[in-house]
């Protein structure tokens, strides 16, 4: 495959430095990778957002479809400042030209799989259906996370793409009785775990950083 999907079942839960591992798995095996994320709000200017964090954690290149400044979810960010969203055929163009160039394009998307990218309300879960793409779902470890981790999995099923696996986000040193539950849970779940991105990674260097996520992603690449 050429293009993988990351999303998440809400905001905050590790998309990024799950991204990260993974490109840096991918690397490691000898892949050639990119990483495009269509919108990345909560920035201004020349500011450093989540493709910054990918490429100090490991060298690898990408590049934002959009970057609008308002901290939340693309398409009233854009309101708030009137800008154009891309159109989804736009992302597309853009990650086919990445896919010239490199093995493997990883897609981060933005917030959870449903957030609207485009004016139309179509979401990455639409951009992963255009693409034929499939999907990681990248989740939390902590009490809820069942359920928004199976309503994820359950829309990608409606729409046709297929889950890839699941990467719980950021694993406690020290996780709770409810967690370790919640990961065995996901371990016997239809869709594959992938693994678990330590609490803390996107603090390593890219020395450690990258040596260390083949161990934290042993699902990935197989």
């Amino acid at each position: 495959m050429s293009v993988i999907v990351v999303t998440g079942t809400d905001t905050d839960v590790g998309k990024t430095i799950a991204t990260a591992a993974i490109a840096a798995v991918h690397e490691r095996a000898g892949a050639a990778v990119a990483v495009y994320k269509p919108t990345q709000t909560g920035v201004t200017g020349a500011e450093p957002g989540d493709i910054a964090v990918v490429e100090r954690l490991t060298g690898v290149c990408g590049e934002d479809g959009v970057r609008l400044s308002a901290a939340m979810a693309p398409r009233p960010a854009a309101a708030l400042e009137a800008a154009t969203l891309p159109l989804l055929e736009d992302h597309i163009g853009r990650i086919e030209k990445l896919q010239a160039s490199y093995d493997l394009v990883l897609v981060e998307g933005a917030g959870g799989l449903l957030v609207e990218l485009t004016a139309a309300g179509e979401t990455i879960a639409d951009l992963a259906h255009e693409l034929d793409a499939p999907v990681v779902v990248v989740v939390r470890s902590s009490l809820g996370t069942l359920n928004h981790t199976a309503l994820t999995l359950e829309a990608l099923r409606a729409r046709g793409v297929r889950g890839l696996g699941v990467v719980i986000g950021s694993w406690p040193e020290e996780p709770s009785f409810v967690e370790v539950s919640n990961r065995e849970a996901f371990a016997r779940g239809d869709v594959p775990l992938l693994g678990a991105v330590p609490a803390g990674s996107g603090e390593l260097s890219r020395r450690e950083f990258c040596a260390r996520a083949p161990g934290w992603l042993p699902g990935v690449g197989r």
